[in-house]
């Protein structure tokens, strides 16, 4: 994809909604594009992560100790979790069809945020939105 296709994608993903074209270009700079077949694990529970996906194309199901969780599709995002800290994580992800995602590890997304604070802000404030909401559903 080219950075502006990659950014286009990547303001599908409520994480960066707030950001500007700039903005999300910066971003973009530092995914990389990934297609991977059906039944690939992109991320599995109780291990390190430092990944973040954005889904383009196909759907993944995430689940937790063994259980569906959720099903999510183009323009969802995973892995938020990971961009900020080196905690294990808290569900797995597998490619329930064929998908084309972005990937932004860790590193490179701090990097971004270091060189601008506006970007470390916007995505701060959705972040802490999301892991509320988690926290939430994590209660029930």
């Amino acid at each position: 994809l080219t950075q502006s296709k990659k950014a286009e994608a990547l303001r599908g993903a409520p994480l960066f909604e707030g950001l500007s074209k700039k903005e999300l270009l910066e971003v973009a700079r530092v995914t990389e594009d990934l297609h991977v077949p059906a039944d690939t694990v992109l991320c599995k529970e109780d291990t390190l992560g430092r990944e973040f996906f954005v889904i383009v194309e196909g759907t993944i199901d995430v689940t937790r100790g063994g259980k569906h969780i959720a099903t999510r599709g183009a323009g969802d995002f995973v892995g938020e979790i990971a961009l900020l800290t080196s905690a294990r994580r808290t569900a797995s992800v597998t490619a329930a069809t064929p998908v084309r995602c972005l990937i932004l590890m860790r590193g490179d997304f701090r990097r971004v945020l270091d060189e601008n604070r506006s970007i470390e802000r916007k995505v701060m404030d959705v972040l802490a939105e999301r892991l509320a909401e988690y926290a939430a559903d994590s209660a029930i």
